[in-house]
């Protein structure tokens, strides 16, 4: 049996389509609920002939670990009751987790030993990988993921794969711990941009010890500035909790306590050395730091971000300093926020100045207690799809109709998460209990 190419007719999304033209009384919203979900399946999904299931990004023919994550998130409000659709999830987790094994450093891979890569000079020489890009969450998204589909569905035949995966992964962030003195990764690119390599010889810029885990690039692939990225560590401390979670279910006791040890850690180091003092809104969560007494004040529209810590990171939405950094990253202070005719919202600086993001837009919708305001949410993003019925990388603040990325699955399948969640449907879990670790603000703005 083949994977699923369309969900149109599925009841649980007829469902939420019939709420959302009750609700917004505008067909609009569900007809482009519809069609993201189904150029997903149509497009970017390539059966393997090993049984796994490969995703494209959308225009560009690689499969990264993040993206192909989030492109599956919204299927778990459909899959229930659907084999198909979880045979499809297991298919690209199974993918995932070979990918990880191969290469557990690298961010995108190739469909096969192609050699295709994005840049030919690039250190790593592996044919399988398109981009050896090291980035914290890349290994954290497909942890969620498969912890997500547990608790949606109930099967476990990924769990024996998730946990081997997940001791490949806690090894690579223990090392990553203390880069400067164990790690042997290194990324240097000859063309391009600063942002598109580490200097120090592709090493990065240095750190101190903090607890928390070295990345060196952000969900962005864009170098980091501070090797330390705030919101990724506590990703992967809450992917690290789901890992924890299943370890216990399938009676892996060790496992479980190397998995709750490190998040602890990455916790508690992030809450301790990421938090800063803000002259304006108080004490407020750091993009990244280095361990060295700098920290960068910003947001990136990418996940993980600042914004979207209560989807991706167990933060609670009522943390007074997760409120804080939420009331920063949606003002002028933050250097990405813009505001124009059009919208107003988070960029990135891996796309042109003055350019908001539809997966910001989603995620402040997804992220807000205020039903008004994810449903203005949904309504911006469809006033800035420039007539294409797709969601894009960015759009210009004054004008959609100058976008970057006409075929972006990842915005897509925000869309979609946002519009079932408003439909009744929503799967991310948002935290309420607070975290144990202290805040004490510790390092110096820059």
């Amino acid at each position: 049996m083949g994977f699923p190419t369309s969900v149109k007719d599925h009841p649980t999304l007829r469902r939420a389509v019939r709420r959302l033209d009750a609700d917004l009384g505008d067909p609009r919203f569900g007809r482009t609920l519809t069609r993201c979900l189904d150029d997903t399946l149509a497009r970017t999904i390539r059966p393997m002939p090993d049984g796994t299931a490969f995703v494209v990004t959308g225009d560009i023919p690689a499969m990264w670990l993040r993206d192909s994550s989030t492109q599956m998130m919204p299927y778990l409000a459909l899959a229930q009751d659907d084999t198909a659709l979880q045979d499809l999830l297991l298919a690209v987790l199974h993918r995932q987790f070979d990918c990880m094994a191969r290469d557990p450093y690298a961010n995108a891979f190739n469909d096969g030993p192609s050699g295709r890569a994005h840049d030919p000079d690039d250190l790593c020489q592996d044919p399988w990988v398109w981009e050896q890009k090291y980035e914290v969450d890349s290994l954290a998204f497909p942890l969620l993921l498969a912890h997500r589909f547990w608790t949606a569905t109930g099967r476990t035949d990924h769990v024996a794969r998730t946990l081997r995966t997940a001791r490949t992964v806690i090894t690579v962030w223990r090392t990553e711990q203390d880069h400067e003195r164990l790690s042997a990764y290194r990324f240097r690119r000859r063309n391009g941009p600063s942002s598109d390599t580490l200097p120090n010889a592709g090493r990065g810029t240095p750190v101190g010890r903090t607890g928390m885990t070295w990345s060196a690039f952000r969900p962005s692939d864009d170098a980091c500035r501070y090797g330390y990225n705030v919101p990724a560590n506590l990703c992967a401390a809450a992917a690290l909790d789901g890992v924890a979670e299943l370890s216990r279910h399938a009676h892996a006791d060790e496992l479980a306590e190397d998995a709750a040890q490190l998040a602890s850690e990455l916790r508690t180091a992030a809450v301790r050395h990421g938090t800063v003092q803000h002259p304006e809104f108080g004490p407020v969560y750091a993009y990244e730091v280095d361990g060295n007494g700098n920290a960068l004040l910003m947001d990136d529209a990418n996940m993980p971000g600042l914004l979207s810590l209560p989807l991706v990171a167990n933060v609670p939405t009522t943390d007074p300093v997760y409120l804080a950094t939420r009331r920063f990253v949606l003002s002028p202070a933050n250097p990405t926020w813009s505001r124009g005719t059009a919208a107003e919202g988070i960029g990135s600086p891996h796309t042109p100045d003055d350019h908001i993001w539809p997966i910001a837009i989603a995620v402040r919708g997804l992220t807000s207690d205020v039903r008004t305001e994810r449903i203005d949410a949904l309504r911006t993003l469809l006033a800035t799809d420039a007539g294409t019925g797709q969601m894009h990388e960015s759009f210009h603040k004054d004008d959609p109709s100058h976008f970057t990325r006409p075929w972006f699955s990842w915005a897509n399948a925000m869309y979609a998460e946002l519009a079932l969640d408003i439909a009744g449907l929503g799967t991310r879990p948002l935290w309420t209990t607070p975290p144990s670790a202290s805040r004490a603000p510790r390092s110096r703005v820059s």
